[in-house]
């Protein structure tokens, strides 16, 4: 064998565990699951019956629970977009001022981000208690009794609870990326800007956020992604409850391939996340790695 042709395949078997690794334990799976999509499986027989496109038409179209959870999906997109991203924002801003206790404040702030979602969930569903909840106690020590209720139990309220906790959450990780990207901006910028008379707001406009344009490209498109991958919260705080008013697309998934035993269904339903993620994420990535 030429040294030519051994420089070519050592790099290969240096990769191949690696690759083997990724080709049976990710894009295997994936394959056979569309596989699986593109039929009535119930996820336990041995046989199956080859539907072609029907169970993707069925979720965009036909089936009123799918178009809920898309729609919840879509709000929970905005949401994420506009509150935790602004929040974090200023957030990033205020700390990174030279303020007293600032690195406390910051990890204050940031612990949410780190805590499982499945915890997050269960002790926001604990704060929301009709009986013993934290929130409707703190209404009631308050005078504003009246406005205590089931939050995860009544259709108006259960869907922007779950939000407010995804809002807790997310906080942290938008206001750690802004201040990263804000302790890069050079110092020099400022100093010019001033000089030539610009003040708060337009140092804000001009110099900040122009400079924060790579962490916004990471936060925005983070948080589209992981709104159409949202399960755990929803799982764990509602059940997709009350009724089926805060089903999402990962939560419908899993009661499909899991509870009602339409494996073909549910494979479907998760290629739709799949599908409209990437829409999102392969932007994102071609943006990042561009330089």
């Amino acid at each position: 064998m030429t040294h030519r042709a051994r420089s070519r395949i050592i790099p290969w078997l240096f990769l191949l565990p690696s690759l083997l690794w990724y080709l049976i334990f990710l894009v295997y799976p994936m394959a056979y699951s569309f596989v699986i999509s593109l039929t009535d499986w119930d996820g336990l027989s041995k046989g199956s019956n080859w539907v072609g496109l029907a169970n993707y038409i069925a979720v965009i179209f036909n089936d009123e629970v799918s178009r809920l959870a898309i729609k919840n999906n879509l709000l929970w997109t905005v949401g994420t977009l506009l509150i935790p991203t602004l929040m974090g924002l200023f957030l990033a801003i205020a700390l990174d001022q030279k303020l007293p206790a600032r690195s406390l404040f910051r990890t204050v702030f940031y612990g949410p981000a780190v805590l499982p979602l499945v915890a997050v969930g269960l002790i926001w569903a604990w704060m929301y208690n009709p009986q013993f909840g934290f929130i409707n106690e703190v209404l009631k020590a308050i005078g504003l009794g009246h406005l205590a209720r089931g939050w995860l139990s009544v259709f108006e309220t259960a869907l922007p609870a779950t939000f407010v906790t995804a809002i807790w959450t997310g906080i942290g990780f938008s206001m750690v990326v802004y201040l990263a990207a804000l302790q890069g901006i050079p110092a020099e910028q400022y100093e010019a800007a001033r000089m030539d008379g610009a003040t708060g707001p337009r140092l804000f406009w001009h110099i900040t956020l122009p400079w924060l344009r790579e962490a916004h490209v990471i936060v925005l498109s983070l948080a589209v992604i992981n709104s159409f991958k949202v399960f755990d919260l929803i799982y764990t705080m509602t059940y997709g409850g009350p009724g089926r008013s805060t089903q999402v697309m990962g939560t419908w998934m899993y009661f499909n391939a899991f509870q009602y035993y339409h494996a073909g269904y549910g494979s479907a339903i998760a290629w739709v996340i799949a599908l409209i993620t990437l829409v999102f994420a392969v932007p994102y990535v071609r943006h990042m790695s561009r330089d």
